[in-house]
């Protein structure tokens, strides 16, 4: 015999477990690596949390829920050879709907990441329970600078905007032509007062004065009085702090009283499917900030009109910014070789963001997801070149400016010297 078979055989006679195990390993094709992977459930379950019925469906909803199952997808289907499982419900925009789904989600359905949440008061009360389930929280839909602040946790991240940013970009331009009084026009929860703060701090800052403010429910039926109050404030500029159809309809009833003849009307978050609901001939001119513009870039266009194929609509920048999530989200549990919400969490932050959504994002301590913004301006009717051709990109706001600081951060996770 083979003097080498012979030492083989010897040697498989003392250590028959380590042989027998070095066996397993290379007849499936495994390394020892592979053995410390775990996921629970043997499947990744992701929640897309949205509002799938009301007045900021038509952002996030529905096409969230399809960017996810795309990011999925486009995944191959499965991570670390377990299936990916994708799957939606609707907080109704009630914090106490939206908390009893995700702790059903989280405790019994098995469900290891909460995506989306477009309703601030929402987001609060879900991150309450992913900090103390340990799981993630993809915050692509909330828009409170809370969540990286106050109410930031060790599993979530804030994705894709908040208050901070968004009226960062829109106040510093209009600040730029010469604005500075102003009046704010909110809505009545945790998200309108965040960025009617947000607008207070960058005005004062810059030497301008807030005059007045005034919130109304969400989903307001009729905006006449509030507008009028902001007409009477004789302001430079009326901030809405608002979202979808309330900034929809707020718009249109300055259009109704005049306003924007003398004033300025600011939407703070606007999206691109308020302006295709608008039409160019209302939104013309406006200036705002904005996370994505689906006709920026040859990936952003590629990557939307597969959306547009299914979605029969261009996305929305909470729509792109899930697929992304998502896709980041499970590139980190491959580089953890686990779901465990913590060091998901971790590998999120060490791990750059490089896709057709953001180039060279990056997780901070806090969650904040640091990526760059865009000051865009609504295209005139005659400047249209075809359907959903709606923006001229003005300015690209490097993250590190678009986004609140560390150094101003009140969240427990950062240590501010």
């Amino acid at each position: 015999m083979n003097p080498f078979v012979k030492a083989s055989h010897r040697a498989r006679r003392r250590a028959p477990l380590w042989w027998a195990l070095a066996a397993a390993l290379g007849s499936a094709g495994l390394s020892a690596p592979a053995l410390a992977q775990k996921l629970s459930d043997d499947k990744v379950r992701i929640g897309v949390l949205s509002d799938m019925s009301g007045l900021y469906a038509d952002t996030a909803g529905k096409g969230s829920l399809e960017a996810a199952r795309m990011a999925a997808e486009d995944f191959g289907g499965q991570v670390l050879g377990k299936p990916i499982e994708v799957i939606g419900g609707d907080h109704q925009n009630k914090a106490d709907i939206g908390a009893s789904l995700a702790r059903a989600w989280y405790d019994r359905e098995g469900v290891d990441a909460i995506v989306d949440v477009n309703n601030s008061a929402v987001a609060v009360a879900v991150g309450n329970l992913a900090r103390e389930r340990n799981k993630m929280l993809l915050l692509t839909g909330a828009a409170s600078v809370a969540m990286t602040n106050e109410n930031c946790g060790p599993t979530s991240i804030h994705y894709v905007y908040d208050t901070y940013a968004m009226v960062n970009g829109a106040a510093q331009g209009m600040l730029a032509k010469g604005a500075r009084s102003w009046f704010v026009i909110g809505t009545d929860y945790a998200f309108g007062k965040a960025m009617a703060a947000n607008v207070t701090e960058f005005v004062t800052a810059s030497g301008g004065k807030v005059v007045g403010s005034v919130f109304h429910p969400l989903n307001a039926s009729d905006f006449s009085s509030f507008v009028l109050q902001a007409q009477a404030s004789k302001a430079d500029a009326i901030a809405l702090a608002n979202a979808t159809s309330d900034t929809v309809n707020a718009i249109k009833a300055t259009r109704e009283f005049g306003l924007s003849k003398s004033q300025a009307v600011v939407p703070l978050l606007m999206f691109i499917n308020d302006v295709h609901s608008l039409g160019l001939k209302e939104a013309q001119d406006m200036t705002f900030a904005t996370g994505f513009y689906w006709d920026r870039t040859p990936e952003t266009r590629a990557w939307s009109r597969r959306y547009f194929e299914r979605m029969k609509k261009m996305p929305s920048m909470i729509q792109a910014g899930t697929y992304s999530a998502v896709t980041s989200y499970l590139k980190a549990i491959q580089a953890a070789g686990g779901d465990e919400g913590l060091s998901v969490a971790r590998k999120m932050q060490a791990l750059p963001i490089n896709d057709f959504f953001a180039q060279g994002g990056k997780v901070r301590v806090d969650g904040r997801m640091v990526h760059d913004m865009y000051l865009v301006q609504v295209k005139k009717p005659a400047e249209s070149q075809m359907p959903w051709d709606y923006y001229k990109v003005l300015a690209t706001i490097p993250g590190e400016q678009a986004f609140q600081p560390l150094s101003k951060s009140k969240c427990s996770l950062v240590k501010n010297p």
